[in-house]
């Protein structure tokens, strides 16, 4: 299951990634839209490199997508009432071994690029005062079965601007998960120690696969 959810995050790494000038974060559909077209382009040109440097994906995974993605949000609601009473700089530390997660994570996904095709459903209506809205998308990975996505994203309420905080996959919350995995631990050995073990996860090399 999480090798399907790991995989599907890698339309999240083709959708997220386009210098912040070229992007208008108010409307996130056209933002999707437009982001994905200029990651394939940028995935091709630097496959040659990618492929004798794996862990070049992590560089472009932290400076072309992690600006729109909400780690701290994210990371705030997967700790959901394991916040009470946990210490701030606890917290804080754990928000930037989860980024560090993050990128890792979505950087190894990325070895699964084989030039994949994604199709947009409809353009959803955001309404006045909502904060959250889903962007269907399917990935189109012949002979694969065909993966459908929702991507979350948040409204920040000061500047409008969209960021990404969750992916469900075929049904799966990918923060529903890792809150599931992630909890009982959290209460048991506290919110550091589960840092900690993410700080290490995020220093994973990343590595192809032998039949990639």
């Amino acid at each position: 299951m999480i090798k399907k959810l790991m995989f599907a995050l890698l339309p999240l790494m083709l959708i997220f990634n386009v210098s912040a000038k070229e992007i208008d974060r108010t409307k996130p559909y056209e933002m999707m839209k437009q982001v994905s077209e200029n990651t394939f382009a940028r995935l091709k040109a630097e496959q040659s490199k990618i492929r004798k440097e794996p862990n070049h994906l992590k560089v472009v995974v932290e400076e072309e997508m992690m600006p729109y993605v909400n780690e701290k949000y994210a990371a705030l609601k997967l700790l959901g009432s394991n916040l009470k009473g946990a210490k701030r700089e606890d917290v804080s530390e754990f928000i930037r071994a989860f980024h560090g997660y993050l990128v890792t994570s979505y950087a190894q996904a990325l070895t699964q690029y084989r030039d994949q095709k994604v199709e947009f459903g409809p353009m959803p209506k955001v309404e006045d005062g909502k904060s959250i809205t889903k962007i269907k998308v399917e990935i189109i990975d012949s002979p694969r079965p065909n993966i459908q996505l929702e991507f979350k994203l948040r409204r920040d309420k000061k500047t409008g601007e969209w960021k990404a905080f969750d992916l469900i996959a075929e049904g799966i919350s990918l923060l529903d998960s890792k809150q599931s995995e992630w909890s009982t631990k959290i209460r048991q050995d506290g919110i550091l120690s589960v840092a900690k073990e993410l700080e290490k996860l995020a220093d994973t090399p990343i590595r192809f696969e032998s039949n990639n």
